[in-house]
């Protein structure tokens, strides 16, 4: 199958995409019912159209009318114990923001649960303000018998909380889509012995080899096939057997494993380095929160290492990941290094356009429409002027994801911007600076006096270079303006730049980019590491003395 990333809300594309029992794993962090707001795109109504706005996502749910939509579809469905179970919630909670937050996730969870496999696990990550609220839903869509476990991940050690005590936890509930032992996939995981476990246990070191071991009896309770005989004069105690057969002691002898007491009594030599470690327990307090060369500056980003264990655990190779809150795509990433097919669902092109270049950082041979495809965003000029009718903030993320702009502070309000949609960044001479290119996006009718609008803020915000997009066509009198603004002088690429350029939707979905300093791309986002194995990363590296520019021609720094 084809990876797919889908753009638009998760819960139609769920139900418009997503076979039935077609997923191995379903992985969902969605925004938490807290009332704080993220840098990532999410403002969601509950079981209806989703309202993407400028802020990246906006972590808060009203009841309205949408969610009385989905109440009313959830209670009177063909589910009784679901119907049975969100009608209690209403009457104990009330027709409140939390409501509509946990109406919106049982709509969703019921189409998860579809769409998992019968050997299928769904991981949903949230935390302890909504966690109890979850794990009822959950009950009533996935059955009691289905639950696995609640695991606590400590995501960091300390957390200032006034009058109470600091909450430094996530919770995630893992539940199976079979209730029966062993029909789901199950790859134990291990962490490492602690260094006070391996002292006590493991206190015996070979003097050759330095290995460290530990000393097992070799006797039993029961019998069990050939366990009644003499070993070199020793026998087990009284009331005890052998537990392995004269054959295997036999082996043990050969292979150096045994060790004998003073009494002539075998014990068996289980080397340290040989052991897998303590099996995985619920509380996860050794992977600590995105840092480094990780870190994307998302708020809400979770470790890959987090991930990988869930993928690992529930999933073998070719399986299928889906997550339908992707985000900034650690689920992706996880399930693309670890050799999983993978679906990704988010409502916003800014998180898909992240999540590409993302991708093409992390998997450089990882290409659009060969290694993965993207469905739901425009890829002619009609698609593009329905997303602009539909949401214009939607349509300014998409194109400025087109020429690989960072969208302004998101903080900012819609009006306050200042002429300026987003920018590019790049660096071209000796001081390591780095100098922007402003952007702006029209959607509907354009003239000139836009073009001297937009040279009078890339003079006031003291930018290198400007840059219009454009839906509409091109007029004649905004490509003289244009033109009137003098030539960039780069001095490290050695190349003139008109300051002021003109790209169109059409162009830009035909090929053409804009003419722009070569590291322009690899400035303006942070890179993500290059996934080389299950257990490390190689960090690219930025060559500027031999870049591509953006038209596609390589130059060289100058060596002053």
């Amino acid at each position: 199958m084809m990876n797919t990333l889908y753009y638009g809300d998760n819960l139609d594309i769920l139900r418009k995409h997503i076979a039935s029992e077609s997923v191995h794993l379903v992985y969902l962090d969605p925004p938490f019912n807290a009332r704080r707001n993220f840098n990532v795109l999410f403002k969601e109504g509950a079981g209806g159209a989703s309202e993407a706005q400028l802020k990246a996502f906006t972590d808060t749910w009203t009841w309205t009318d949408d969610a009385e939509l989905a109440y009313h579809e959830l209670t009177t469905g063909s589910d009784e114990q679901l119907s049975r179970t969100i009608a209690a919630l209403r009457d104990i909670i009330g027709a409140n923001d939390l409501m509509a937050y946990l109406v919106s996730m049982a709509i969703r969870l019921r189409e998860l649960h579809r769409v998992l496999r019968p050997d299928g696990s769904l991981y949903l990550h949230c935390d302890p303000t909504a966690s109890h609220y979850l794990k009822v839903v959950l009950d009533a869509i996935f059955g009691l018998g289905c639950y696995r476990n609640e695991i606590i991940w400590q995501r960091t050690n300390a957390h200032n909380d006034a009058h109470r005590y600091g909450k430094i936890h996530d919770i995630i509930l893992f539940y199976t889509k079979s209730a029966r032992e062993g029909d789901w996939t199950w790859n134990q995981q291990y962490t490492p012995f602690s260094d006070d476990y391996i002292k006590d246990f493991y206190r015996h070191v070979e003097p050759d080899t330095g290995r460290r071991y530990r000393l097992s009896d070799l006797t039993a309770s029961k019998p069990g096939g050939d366990v009644e005989y003499e070993w070199k004069g020793a026998h087990p105690y009284a009331g005890r057997y052998w537990a392995y057969s004269r054959a295997n002691m036999e082996k043990f002898e050969a292979e150096g494993r045994l060790v004998y007491t003073k009494s002539g009594m075998p014990n068996y030599k289980r080397y340290l380095d040989e052991m897998p470690g303590v099996p995985l327990q619920d509380a996860w307090m050794d992977i600590p929160p995105v840092r480094g060369k990780e870190d994307m500056g998302y708020d809400t980003q979770k470790p890959l290492a987090l991930l990988e264990r869930i993928i690992l655990t529930s999933t073998n190779p070719g399986d299928v990941v889906l997550d339908p809150f992707c985000g900034c795509g650690t689920a992706i990433y996880a399930a693309q290094k670890l050799g999983r097919h993978w679906q990704g669902i988010d409502i916003t092109n800014l998180a898909i356009a992240i999540i590409r270049r993302q991708l093409g950082d992390r998997f450089p041979d990882l290409k659009p429409g060969e290694g993965y495809e993207v469905v739901g965003e425009p890829v002619d000029e009609a698609g593009a002027r329905a997303l602009a009718n539909a949401d214009r903030y939607q349509f300014q993320w998409w194109s400025l994801a087109l020429v690989g702009a960072m969208p302004i502070n998101q903080e900012r309000k819609k009006g306050a911007d200042r002429g300026i949609d987003g920018y590019v960044t790049f660096i071209d001479d000796a001081t390591g600076k780095p100098k922007r290119v402003v952007v702006q996006v029209k959607s509907g009718h354009v003239n000139a006096s836009m073009m001297r609008d937009l040279r009078g803020a890339m003079e006031r915000e003291k930018a290198a270079m400007a840059l219009f997009i454009s839906l509409d066509p091109i007029t004649e009198p905004m490509r003289k303006e244009a033109y009137e603004a003098g030539i960039y002088e780069s001095p490290g690429w050695r190349r003139a730049y008109p300051r002021m350029q003109i790209v169109t939707i059409a162009e830009l979905l035909h090929g053409a980019q804009p003419k722009l300093p070569p590291s322009a791309s690899a400035v303006t986002f942070k890179r993500a590491p290059v996934a080389i194995a299950a257990d490390g990363y190689a960090q690219p590296q930025l060559d500027l003395h031999s870049v591509p520019d953006s038209d596609g021609e390589k130059n060289r720094l100058s060596e002053t």
